[in-house]
């Protein structure tokens, strides 16, 4: 674990600066051509101390700057401008006011040192959780912030991409894990550059956008617990900001001051060369801070009232609808303000080109913590002019029950598609009654999107995340293994909807291993061949393990670091994601912006005819129904497809449709090994008869082709 240790650049002033009342506005720490200017909101605050730091370890401030109200307060806003600084300076603040956590919430501390919750890096070299907790000063054992020039770094022409949701192809990681690991030769493992290392393998997978885990400023310091082997446990996965304008040091080579900032510039621009998009995964439903026992950072010494939810009896107490310890208060005008601001930011100075929001149902409750039919941060953000080709996606669900699939707010919201998670998981392993779902699932989830009068694209499906199983997991496991979490194996969720194809964890079974592989296919399958947008978990394509833990949130450690050895073991299933992709951006039926219609193509064909082992009958309502066929009528130029997904353990005989002057012809069984299990144009294998057998636990998928190519 990387911390700011290693913080080597500072800023030693020549002279005792000239301090002016400076501007309100934009908040934060901007540099000018005479010094810096500082501005901060805390609009209940009775003293505001601006301290500069000579060194990032500096134990005591080299100068304080006290901010009289008369000249440095307008409204709500705090702010002076310090002549003779620049990039590099060291700063934070202590800040005084009234404290009635009981009626008020407020929480000022003036002996609290606080971050500028605007700063666009941060320093923790001298930072002691344990000292931010209680009423003790802690300026020896504070984080601090520095002031950064934005504009010291060549985009060489860079510019977000903005692909097409339709094309869109989501690769979920975590900066960490994808190189931690030795296996995976890094020249730095773990970092921003260590991700353009591995840039060669994501372009070959045929993925378009990576999504990162959390890669704001987090508390890595932080000791959750001690494992049952006597291993300190830490947050690995990132989900604590609180530093939202700042990228996480520890991701870099070289941690020095600012240089955060140029490795993952460095990151962005490498994937935007290589056709690749960055979306960030952001939290801004709860802080790092806590509860009413948590350190202060930064927001509760500012304006606690303001940022959080706080219980209307008892305002010394934070609401939690995130399990984390509080929630944040999105649609206080001024947290609006800070979130959009901070979007904002990192689409402009860094050339993101999208969101993934955790939690973010949690953003559309109102002040009294009750869902708000048109929540303004929500809003903001949808109609943000800036952010209006950035791609926005929100896991529509909180900690505290709200549940928004299909109903999040506003109209461009892409969303997490909870049920193609659940649905497909269960009909994979055989669960019954389940083909009017499974329908509505490759349709897009019309049974969810269509009512709120939006498209598949809205649809964001996936099969695993960062929060469970691992795809190799899910047919390998049938219940969790989180022991080594420190939690008695009560974390993580407990039903996973999975089938470990037999035995428990790793076999010598051959045959449990023929079938583990097939329904791995299986799912890619279903996942890729689905309208809406799909999303694949890193390490997936190559059977990544975790050893059955499914909340591995704490595991800093070989337990979540991809395994590149097992990358270069898997040959099968590695090639079969990359050629299911392919098949993907081949066929324009899987990627259309809408939902089956039953429009029909000038062949006469439906869009979508509906079939189960007999032609015309899907068995919607037969209860113990485990098989589903279409024929997808194809468009602009797409030929007629037609799929067979027979989840019966059995082999069954499908009939198929006839094409006048076209025969079908096979591109994809699963229940064949590589590389026939899917075969690239122009080297379809035609069916004989009007019959096509489709072996148990498979997915088929057959292309309408003109009579002469199988003559």
């Amino acid at each position: 674990m990387k911390t700011q240790g290693s913080l080597t650049m500072e800023r030693r002033p020549e002279a005792v600066p000239r301090v002016t009342p400076g501007r309100p506005q934009p908040l934060g720490a901007t540099v000018d051509a005479d010094g810096v200017n500082f501005s901060l909101f805390s609009e209940h605050a009775t003293r505001v101390d601006l301290l500069l730091f000579d060194r990032c370890d500096a134990p005591l401030p080299s100068r304080v700057v006290r901010l009289h109200p008369e000249r440095h307060r307008s409204f709500h806003f705090w702010h002076c401008h310090v002549a003779g600084i620049g990039p590099g300076q060291v700063y934070a603040y202590r800040i005084d006011g009234p404290r009635n956590t009981h009626h008020s919430g407020a929480r000022f501390n003036h002996r609290k040192v606080l971050l500028d919750p605007y700063a666009r890096a941060n320093i923790n070299s001298c930072w002691d959780r344990t000292h931010a907790i209680g009423g003790g000063d802690n300026v020896e054992h504070c984080m601090r912030s520095l002031v950064v020039d934005l504009d010291d770094y060549d985009w060489e022409g860079d510019r977000p991409l903005r692909t097409p949701m339709t094309d869109t192809v989501i690769y979920e990681m975590h900066v960490r894990g994808l190189t931690a690991s030795p296996t995976s030769r890094a020249a730095h493992p773990g970092t921003f550059s260590a991700v353009v290392e591995k840039i060669p393998e994501l372009k070959r997978l045929g993925i378009t956008a990576v999504e990162l885990l959390p890669v704001f400023d987090f508390d890595e310091t932080q000791i959750l617990r001690t494992g049952p082997d006597g291993t300190r446990l830490h947050n690995y996965w990132g989900y604590d900001p609180y530093g939202f304008f700042a990228p996480h040091t520890g991701y870099c080579a070289e941690p020095h001051l600012a240089g955060h900032i140029t490795e993952f510039r460095d990151m962005v621009k490498a994937l935007h060369r290589a056709g690749i998009e960055v979306i960030l995964d952001v939290v801004f439903n709860h802080t790092s801070e806590g509860n009413e026992y948590g350190p202060t950072i930064s927001f509760r010494g500012l304006a606690n009232e303001a940022y959080y939810h706080l219980w209307p009896q008892d305002r010394s107490r934070y609401m939690d609808f995130t399990g984390c310890g509080n929630a944040v208060n999105a649609n206080h005008p001024m947290v609006t303000k800070f979130i959009l601001e901070c979007l904002e930011y990192w689409v402009t100075e860094h050339h993101v080109d999208g969101f993934r929001f955790d939690l973010a149902s949690e953003m559309s409750r109102g002040p009294m913590g009750y869902e708000m039919a048109v929540p303004p941060a929500l809003w903001a953000i949808e109609l943000s002019q800036v952010l209006a080709e950035t791609k926005i996606i929100a896991e529509p669900w909180d900690g505290g029950g709200l549940y928004q699939v299909g109903r999040f707010p506003g109209k461009r919201w892409a969303q997490w598609n909870g049920p193609f998670r659940d649905d497909v998981r269960r009909f994979v392993r055989g669960d019954a009654g389940l083909v009017g779902e499974i329908a509505s699932r490759l349709g897009g989830s019309a049974d969810l999107f269509f009512p709120q009068q939006v498209l598949p694209t809205n649809s964001i499906n996936f099969v695993t995340c960062h929060d469970g199983f691992t795809l190799n997991d899910l047919v390998s496991y049938q219940h969790k293994h989180n022991h080594a979490n420190g939690e008695s194996n009560a974390d993580g969720a407990h039903e996973n909807f999975s089938w470990n194809c037999g035995v428990e964890g790793p076999t010598d079974s051959e045959e449990v291993e023929r079938l583990r592989v097939r329904q791995i296919k299986n799912f890619l399958s279903i996942l890729m061949l689905s309208r809406g947008v799909p999303m694949l978990l890193a390490g997936d394509e190559f059977r990544n393990s975790q050893q059955g833990n499914n909340n591995a949130y704490c595991q800093d450690n070989e337990t979540s670091w991809l395994d590149w050895d097992q990358a270069e073991k898997e040959t099968e299933i590695r090639s079969f994601t990359e050629r299911v992709i392919g098949l993907r951006k081949r066929f324009g039926t899987f990627r259309e912006a809408r939902f089956f219609t039953e429009r029909r193509n000038e062949r006469g064909q439906a869009d979508v005819t509906w079939h189960g082992t007999k032609l015309l009958c899907p068995g919607w309502d037969h209860a113990d129904a485990r098989v589903l066929a279409a024929t997808l009528g194809g468009f602009d130029g797409d030929p007629d497809l037609h799929l067979i997904l027979n989840m019966y353990h059995l082999g069954l005989d499908f009939e198929l449709p006839p094409v006048e002057g076209h025969r079908w012809f096979r591109v994809l069984d699963t229940a064949c090994s590589g590389p026939h299990d899917l075969l690239p144009a122009g080297a379809e294998e035609p069916v004989d008869g009007a019959v096509f057998h489709a072996h148990g636990r498979s997915v088929v998928l057959l292309v309408a082709l003109p009579d002469e190519k199988g003559t």
